[in-house]
């Protein structure tokens, strides 16, 4: 069977699978032009409009993955479910991933997928960048590394190299698991190598961040002034069924509380989880209110934020979408990312259904349905630049994302 036809019809059943109502309007494939983005378009009007009023050295997309299958000493590793045509659905998604980035040479995954993002970068205005992803493994209650429960793991050092190659394009994000041994001993080589923030994924990882384990780890990050960016809410893109209440927005109180600054990933914004601010009485509720509750506490003001990365995938409701869009007094504490590759990944966006919507005109539409066939980061950034819910847009602040990871990091001794 060819690749095209049958990453068509696996993408039948990861529609199906993660949740998307519409059937694509922009096909199943991501086309993978080489070529740069025509000029016609980089100059059209509405492109240049949505550039108005963004300076591009304050804009770090602060939520770009580094993944790839370690074929270079990148110390890179998939689980080898991802990669077998025994596990479909796990097969398909691993695929679309690898399409969605253009990386899908045979023995050369890994440098294809780094120089494909650094091409879409071209397309950009100097000074913007992308903030790279490490991803750590899945670890036991007691911290010890589960390989086997992982579902993929991209190495902190993979990261800071490829960013410290190509520092003009790149930022770095760790990831530790909080209860490893040397998770201390890991933050603090993250911040003498320049990591700008940590990354979690509480499902895949299987990290509880209400626990008191995690109690040194928040006071390693506040010391070290850096971010926690933790994903919140439903988590589709990995195997994590029987985790998925660790995804409670809720969860995220105990470093808020202890003043850890905490980016809560895609702003929580798919599946629900039990009001555990109810006591005994908790019952389900969307986890998009559960954020919108914890925005509009006073005592989080300063330490929680939202990143807006794939808000508008098909999978989100229009009311989750209004959500975000409709509290401008929220947009301080918004950070822009992609979320990419899967701005890629064809069938997760229809620029149609927010014309549906009413939250862009045809014309614009168009135009970045021609985009994305050449540039699916910078579709994803004119996509959120362009969107009007009933009037509003998103400020400027909400892209100009590098003040909230640039402050002075504290001092380790040598």
């Amino acid at each position: 069977m060819k690749r095209r036809h049958f990453l068509t019809l696996g993408a039948m059943s990861l529609v199906g699978a993660a949740g998307c109502r519409f059937w694509p309007d922009e096909g199943f494939v991501n086309p993978c032009y080489v070529d740069r983005l025509p000029e016609a378009l980089k100059q059209h009007d509405e492109v240049q409009q949505a550039w108005e009023g963004i300076d591009a050295t304050q804009v770090w997309d602060c939520h770009c993955h580094l993944v790839g299958v370690g074929d270079n000493d990148s110390g890179v590793w998939v689980n080898p479910k991802m990669q077998s045509v025994f596990n479909p659905v796990q097969y398909t998604q691993f695929r679309f991933y690898l399409n969605a980035a253009c990386a899908n040479s045979k023995n050369n995954v890994d440098n294809t997928y780094v120089k494909r993002i650094s091409a879409l970068l071209d397309d950009f205005p100097d000074g913007y960048k992308a903030m790279l992803l490490a991803f750590d493994y899945h670890h036991d209650k007691q911290g010890s590394r589960e390989i086997e429960r992982s579902t993929f793991y991209t190495p902190n050092d993979y990261a800071e190299k490829t960013a410290r190659q190509n520092s003009n394009q790149f930022e770095w994000i760790a990831s530790i698991h909080p209860l490893r041994p040397d998770a201390i001993e890991a933050l603090e080589r993250a911040v003498q190598r320049g990591a700008r923030a940590i990354k979690w994924l509480p499902q895949a990882m299987r990290i509880d961040p209400s626990s008191a384990k995690c109690d040194a780890f928040y006071s390693a990050l506040i010391k070290h002034n850096m971010p926690l960016l933790s994903h919140a809410g439903h988590e589709h893109a990995v195997d994590a069924a029987d985790l998925q209440a660790l995804g409670n927005p809720l969860l995220l109180r105990r470093p808020l509380e202890q003043g850890v600054k905490v980016i809560v990933a895609h702003c929580a914004s798919t599946g629900s989880s039990l009001d555990l601010d109810a006591g005994k009485s908790a019952t389900e509720v969307s986890n998009i209110s559960l954020f919108a509750r914890m925005m509009n506490e006073v005592q989080y003001q300063d330490v929680l934020y939202g990143d807006i990365s794939a808000l508008t995938q098909v999978n989100r409701s229009r009311e989750t979408i209004e959500a975000i869009f409709k509290h401008p007094e929220w947009h301080e504490r918004l950070l822009y990312g992609s979320d990419y590759p899967l701005p890629g990944v064809m069938p997760l966006f229809s620029p149609e259904t927010m014309v549906a919507y009413q939250f862009l005109q045809p014309e614009q539409a168009q135009i970045l349905s021609q985009i994305r066939q050449y540039n699916p980061i910078l579709f994803d950034f004119l996509l959120k630049r362009m969107m009007s819910v009933g009037g509003q847009k998103l400020e400027a602040s909400v892209f100009h994302t590098r003040p909230h990871f640039s402050q002075e990091r504290a001092k380790i001794p040598q």
